[in-house]
């Protein structure tokens, strides 16, 4: 779980025996040991040699490029870990639209409890009865998509729920805003580009949530390209974004709206360019990074396992979780269900 986050822009790493070396023109930065690190994400304007790169191939250290706003742009990575009968069954029940409709089924069950359960959580900090009023209505819309859910049904069903979900939830979301409303608002949600700073915030923590589903499904010998909610297509892992969308309520909303409604960043340290596109400054990205590292460390109770774990573990158990479903082992995929 330590991941290196190179965030100034201009650095250089370089490979020194077994060590990360952190560079910016003749000033030493940083030198972590290789041994130390599951992962390396750079983000903008940041170089590696190709004696770092083919290290961390060999150590197995994912090594991820992010431009500023924090889009994907590449990553480099050795040999494919797993066992290869697992990534063929993993084929096998994608292509089938019966198990992909179940699997479905269950992770949008998780997306949209978990969902539920941080308006629940924030309308008891509310005073305001227009704020009570609208997200008690959420709770009550997202309760009858989970009825649904529960009973199942095709794919293209399971989902059209999901999108009525998403509509629902985003429809309140700017109730959960309480500080700062004048630079952080909630209008629509809008990607590629962000047009507001906190659809900017919530793109660069949900693109670090998708690298985490990432490097988990591939420890455990998943194929994170291939999907069953997000049908496949080159270049998107779609079995990542599918498991993703059990954790964006917890992993990347809630530390969104901790940021802002405890002032640890400002509305100052977003930019708009002139195509309208929002993005963050370095001190804020910089303050994002250092908050969800934090936030990770916190330990919760795992409903399934019964045991306790660290938050940052939680992409790479469920990915262990489905491995075990596609082996055989268990019955169903338990989707992370948060209390």
């Amino acid at each position: 779980m330590n991941t290196l986050f190179i965030n100034t822009q201009g650095t250089y790493l370089s490979k020194e025996g077994d060590t990360v070396l952190v560079r910016k023109g003749k000033e030493k930065l940083l030198d972590v040991p290789i041994h130390n690190l599951e992962g390396i994400v750079c983000f903008g304007r940041v170089l590696c040699s190709p004696y770092l790169m083919s290290m961390c191939a060999e150590k197995k250290v994912g090594l991820s490029f992010l431009s500023t706003s924090g889009r994907f742009l590449a990553r480099v990575q050795g040999p494919v870990s797993g066992n290869v009968l697992l990534r063929k069954i993993h084929y096998r029940k994608a292509d089938d639209e019966e198990t992909s409709a179940e699997v479905s089924k269950w992770i949008v069950l998780g997306k949209v409890i978990n969902c539920r359960t941080v308006i629940s959580r924030a309308n008891r900090e509310h005073t305001e009865q227009e704020s009570l009023d609208a997200l008690s209505s959420g709770v009550s819309s997202l309760s009858d998509v989970i009825y649904k859910l529960k009973k199942g049904g095709a794919l293209n069903e399971v989902r059209g729920w999901e999108g009525e979900a998403a509509k629902i939830y985003f429809g309140v979301f700017d109730h959960l805003v309480l500080a700062q409303k004048d630079h952080f608002f909630f209008r629509k949600r809008t990607r590629r580009p962000p047009l507001d700073n906190l659809n900017a915030l919530l793109s660069f923590l949900y693109t670090l949530l998708v690298h985490d589903v990432v490097s988990g499904l591939e420890s455990v010998g998943l194929d994170p390209a291939v999907g069953f909610l997000h049908r496949d297509r080159p270049g998107r892992p779609s079995l990542a974004l599918d498991i993703t969308e059990e954790f964006r309520p917890i992993l990347a909303d809630r530390i969104a709206l901790s940021l802002i409604n405890l002032k640890q960043i400002r509305g100052s340290g977003f930019m708009t360019s002139e195509s309208g596109a929002v993005t963050m400054d370095d001190e804020t990205r910089k303050k994002v990074l250092v908050t969800r590292q934090n936030r990770l460390r916190d330990t919760l109770l795992h409903p399934f396992l019964d045991e306790r774990v660290e938050l940052g573990l939680l992409p790479w158990i469920q990915a262990l979780l489905m491995a075990r479903y596609l082996r055989g082992d268990l019955d169903a995929y338990p989707p992370f269900l948060w209390r």
